[in-house]
């Protein structure tokens, strides 16, 4: 497969999830302004911190504020990771790559973009933005039925679901995150119902709490940790994604499992080992904050070699001279 249409199926793939992942984003805070008690502060800076576009938000909006937030994050054509910017690249690479993918999934992400553009130029007033983040994760699960059921499962599928599943744990990690920015007035309110309602929310943005509950039953903050990061069964589960990109990883390059041939098999089967074979306690000894800013650096090093190893450009001289000493 050449480098640019696998590049694009990848991204195509990446930026759908991201459009879900940023609507959850704005909707466990929103559940939250509905749960908490009255008279507390509501909390919006968080979220574009733990996205990493805080700089560039607050060069162009100043103060962080409910109405300010949800417009970077969901309609603000300005902002690369948007919502609606997700969809216009999204769509983009899919135009790229119309001869490779479905007939069914270009289908699809029309009328996913078509949908959060003409929901961004009628307003997201507070009254229809629940409907809008419904309808986006609606849409982004209904692309991923369409690959999986249209899509065959060659190299082609193996990269979008490489590039799904590698965005997925990380916002995974960045909705935990968000739990880190919002602390607690006082440490004495810690497991009060206050916090309970934060991490029910929490586990809500990522469809995990019904799911989370068959498991535990009552909400513990290390285990609802514990489930996002560590669970190899739940699909939006850290280690859940890494193990399934690894699977896509080595069917691409056509290694064995516990053998690597690239720096990208290599580095992501280093950051699954930390999960396969550690626990809660060791993986958040210096701080749960802590150990996620560190995958998430790990974590963009495999986006890097996975850059390296299969879509940079390579210099085709070289070649060139090897035919010609032939």
């Amino acid at each position: 497969m050449l480098s640019r249409v696998a590049s694009s199926i990848y991204w195509l793939n990446r930026y759908i999830e991201r459009a879900e992942n940023y609507a959850r984003f704005i909707e466990v805070n929103l559940n939250l302004t509905l749960d908490l008690p009255r008279g507390t502060t509501e909390q919006w800076e968080p979220l574009v911190a733990t996205t990493g576009d805080h700089e560039n938000f607050t060069v162009r909006y100043g103060k962080a504020t409910k109405e300010t937030v949800i417009q970077f994050l969901s309609s603000d054509a300005a902002n690369p990771n948007s919502i609606l910017s997700c969809l216009v690249a999204a769509r983009e690479n899919a135009r790229s790559v119309r001869e490779i993918i479905s007939t069914d999934m270009w289908e699809q992400v029309n009328r996913f973009h078509l949908m959060v553009r003409d929901a961004v130029s009628h307003g997201l007033a507070s009254h229809n933005l629940h409907t809008f983040l419904t309808d986006v994760k609606a849409a982004s699960h209904l692309f991923l039925g369409i690959t999986d059921a249209t899509m065959s499962h060659g190299e082609g599928w193996h990269f979008a679901r490489l590039g799904r599943l590698l965005e997925r744990a990380d916002k995974t990690s960045r909705i935990l995150d968000v739990k880190y920015f919002m602390l607690l007035p006082t440490v004495a309110e810690i497991g009060t119902p206050f916090d309970i309602i934060q991490w029910s929310a929490l586990l809500k943005s990522a469809s995990a709490l019904e799911m989370y509950y068959k498991r535990y039953g009552r909400i513990s903050p290390d285990d609802v940790s514990a489930f996002l990061i560590l669970d190899a069964t739940f699909p939006r589960a850290i280690r859940y994604c890494l193990i399934k990109s690894e699977d896509s990883l080595h069917a691409i390059s056509g290694s064995e499992h516990g053998s690597y041939q690239n720096q990208a098999e290599k580095r992501l089967g280093r950051l699954r080992a930390q999960l396969d074979f550690g626990d809660l306690e060791e993986c958040v000894a210096d701080g749960l904050h802590e150990f996620l800013d560190q995958f998430q650096e790990q974590l963009n090093g495999v986006g890097e070699a996975i850059f390296e190893t299969f879509f940079a450009p390579r210099p085709i001289h070289s070649t060139i001279q090897r035919g010609e000493a032939q």
